[in-house]
C-alpha cells in the first residue's frame, strides 16, 4: 500500500507542476500582457512599467516562473483590482459555500443513484429498468439551467413550498442557517449526476451479476438479497468511486450555472462575474484551484479504489 501511495502521490505532483506551467504560459499570452489585463485599458505606460517591475514580469521567463511558484506556495494567487481584495481572500470567502453545495448534491446523487442502478440491474429488461432508463436519459439531456427554472416554477410559484433564491450571506454559517434555500440548488445540481451514476451502477452490476462467483453464491442457496447486497454491490460500486473523483470539473461547471440561477454566492458565481468583467486574476485563480482539486479528486479516487479492491495494491506492488 505504501508503494502504491507513493506512486500515486508522485504522479499527482507531476500533474500539478504541469498545471502551474500551463497557467503561467496562458497568463503571459493575455492580450497586452499581464499588466494590461490586470490594470485595464486606462492604465498608462508608466503604470504598466511600474506594475511589471514590482511583480517581476520584466525578468527572464524562468525566473518569473520560479517567482510565480513561490507566490503560489505562499497562497498568493494575485490581487483583483476590480474587487479590491486578494484573489485568495475572494476565493476563501466563496469556496466553502460551493463545497457545501457540491458535497450535498454528490451525497444526494449517490444515495439515490446506487439503489436505482441496483434495481435496474436486478430488473433489467423489465418495466422498472425501462422507466428508470427513460427518466435518466431525459434528465441527462435536459440543460441544467432549464432544469433549475422548472424547479423554481414548480416549487416556488405553482406549489410555493421552497424559496426561489439560495441562502445569502458572507459567511458559511449564514448560508447553513437557511437549509430550505439549499434544497432547490442541491437537487438541481444532483439530478444530472444521478442520471450518470445510475447508468454506471447498472452497467457494472449487470456485468458482476453474470460472474462465476455470483452463480456460485446462488448455487450455495444464499438469499438473493445477500448475493446482490453483499457480494455484487461492492464490486459494482467501483465505477462510482472513480466518478466521485473525476466528476469534480463537471460539478463545478454545473455549480457555475446553478449558482448564477439561484443567486448563490459561491465560486461559480464569482467565476461568472469575473468573466463578465474580464477580471483575469480571479479567472486564473479559480482555474488553478479547480485544476488542483481535480488532480486531488483523481488521487482520492485511486486511493479509495485501492482500499476497496486489494488487487489494485497488489498489481501496483508488482509493477
Amino acid at each position: 500500500m505504501a508503494r502504491y501511495l507513493i506512486t500515486r502521490l508522485g504522479q499527482a505532483l507531476v500533474i500539478v507542476v504541469l498545471v502551474t506551467m500551463i497557467t503561467f504560459v496562458i497568463l503571459h499570452l493575455l492580450p497586452g500582457g499581464v499588466a494590461r489585463a490586470t490594470l485595464g485599458k486606462e492604465a498608462t505606460l508608466e503604470q504598466l512599467a511600474a506594475f511589471n517591475r514590482d511583480m517581476g514580469y520584466d525578468r527572464p521567463w524562468v525566473q518569473q516562473y520560479v517567482m510565480y511558484v513561490e507566490r503560489l506556495l505562499r497562497g498568493d494567487l494575485g490581487y483583483s483590482f476590480q474587487l479590491n481584495q486578494s484573489v485568495t481572500e475572494a476565493i476563501g470567502q466563496r469556496l466553502p459555500k460551493t463545497m457545501v453545495l457540491s458535497l450535498l448534491s454528490t451525497l444526494l446523487a449517490v444515495v439515490v443513484a446506487v439503489p436505482l442502478g441496483v434495481v435496474q440491474a436486478v430488473r433489467r429488461n423489465r418495466w422498472p429498468d425501462y422507466a428508470i432508463t427513460a427518466l435518466s436519459l431525459l434528465a441527462y439531456a435536459t440543460p441544467i439551467f432549464f432544469m433549475g427554472l422548472m424547479m423554481i416554477i414548480v416549487f416556488s410559484q405553482v406549489w410555493p413550498i421552497l424559496p426561489p433564491e439560495a441562502p445569502q450571506g458572507f459567511t458559511l454559517g449564514e448560508v447553513l442557517a437557511d437549509p430550505a434555500g439549499l434544497v432547490l440548488p442541491t437537487v438541481t445540481l444532483a439530478i444530472v449526476t444521478i442520471a450518470v451514476y445510475s447508468r454506471y451502477v447498472r452497467s457494472s452490476m449487470v456485468d458482476n451479476l453474470n460472474e462465476n462467483y455470483v452463480r456460485t453464491a446462488r448455487a450455495k442457496g444464499l438469499p438473493e438479497g445477500r448475493v446482490v447486497g453483499r457480494h455484487t454491490l461492492r464490486n459494482g460500486l467501483f465505477p462510482v468511486i472513480t466518478l466521485l473523483g473525476m466528476y469534480l470539473p463537471a460539478l463545478f461547471s454545473g455549480a457555475l450555472v446553478v449558482e448564477s440561477l439561484f443567486n448563490f454566492p459561491g465560486m461559480g458565481q464569482l467565476f461568472w462575474q469575473a468573466a463578465l468583467k474580464r477580471d483575469f486574476p480571479i479567472l486564473f485563480g479559480v482555474t488553478l484551484i479547480i485544476a488542483v482539486a481535480t488532480v486531488l479528486g483523481a488521487l482520492l479516487a485511486d486511493l479509495l479504489y485501492a482500499a476497496v479492491d486489494p488487487r489494485v495494491r497488489l498489481r501496483a506492488g508488482r509493477a
